[in-house]
C-alpha cells in the first residue's frame, strides 16, 4: 500500500533512519584505522589487533608510560612514532606476540624497548628479569645504548652481557646458577 505522510513526517522519518547504530560506528572506525595504516603502509594479520597510535602523547594517556621514559624520548627528540612503533608498541602494551619487519633505521628497537620497560614497571632488587639476544655485538651495543637512554632516571639497570667469563666476573661466581 501507499503510506500518506506530512512533509513533517517525513523529516522525522529521514532523521531517525540516520542515526548511527553501534555497528555503523564501529564500522567508520575501522574504515578509519584501515586508512590510516594504508597511508603510513602498516601491514597487518591477526585478530583483535590493537589500534595503532599517531603520537608518543597516546602512550601517556591511553597507556600510563612512565613519565620519565616518556621524557626521555622527547628528550631524544623523537616527535612522531615511526610505522613500525606506530603498531607494534600498542600490540606488545597488549601483551601479544608479535613478528615485525621493517628496514634498518625505521624504529624497531625503540618500538619493543617501550613495552619492555613499561612491562617491568619498576626496578627490583631480583637479577636480570629480561632477556634481548641480538646476532651481532654490533646491534647488542646499539639495543644497550637505546635503552640505557631510554630508562635514564627511572631506576632500571641494563648490562650487555658478550662474554660468560667476563659476566662471571661482573655479577659474581654464582651468577650463572643464580640467573
Amino acid at each position: 500500500g501507499i503510506k500518506w505522510m506530512s512533509s513533517l513526517e517525513a523529516k522525522y522519518e529521514d532523521a531517525k533512519d540516520k542515526k548511527p547504530t553501534a555497528e555503523k560506528l564501529e564500522r567508520l572506525r575501522r574504515q578509519k584505522i584501515n586508512r590510516f595504516r594504508n597511508q603510513h603502509k602498516i601491514s597487518v594479520q591477526g585478530t583483535d589487533l590493537p589500534d595503532p597510535i599517531a603520537t608518543f602523547d597516546q602512550l601517556q594517556k591511553e597507556y600510563k608510560i612512565h613519565p620519565k621514559i616518556m621524557e626521555n624520548i622527547q628528550a631524544a627528540g623523537f616527535r612522531v612514532p615511526t610505522p613500525i612503533q606506530m603498531q607494534a608498541i600498542p600490540v606488545m602494551l597488549h601483551g601479544r606476540e608479535l613478528l615485525a619487519s621493517a628496514p634498518t633505521g625505521s624504529g624497531k628497537t625503540l618500538a619493543f624497548c617501550i613495552p619492555l620497560l613499561t612491562h617491568l614497571k619498576q626496578p627490583r632488587n631480583k637479577g636480570f628479569r629480561a632477556l634481548i639476544i641480538s646476532p651481532t655485538r654490533e646491534l647488542a651495543s646499539q639495543t644497550h645504548r637505546e635503552l640505557v637512554k631510554l630508562a635514564e632516571g627511572t631506576g632500571f639497570r641494563i648490562h650487555m652481557i658478550h662474554k660468560a667469563a667476563e659476566a662471571a666476573k661482573k655479577f659474581g661466581p654464582k651468577s650463572s646458577k643464580k640467573f
